[in-house]
């Protein structure tokens, strides 16, 4: 089961750097993060994130993150 607490950083942190800096990660695009399953996800927390919504959204299960992008968590 997923803490609670990634499945709001996934909706409140932003990419550091790159193409998408500045992006929430939960609104990354779908093709980016199969990029970087395909390269390897980075290490520590930015990765577990990018990993995580990746399966989120391979999984079809973005409606998960509906209530905590409207603040209601």
């Amino acid at each position: 089961m997923l803490n609670p607490e990634i499945l709001k950083e996934l909706t409140t942190l932003k990419m550091p750097y790159g193409k998408y800096k500045g992006v929430l990660i939960c609104n990354l695009p779908e093709p980016y993060l199969v990029w970087y399953h395909s390269k390897g996800f980075p290490q520590g927390k930015l990765g577990m994130l990018l990993h995580t919504i990746y399966e989120i959204k391979l999984n079809g299960l973005e409606y998960l993150l509906d209530p905590l992008k409207k603040g209601k968590f």
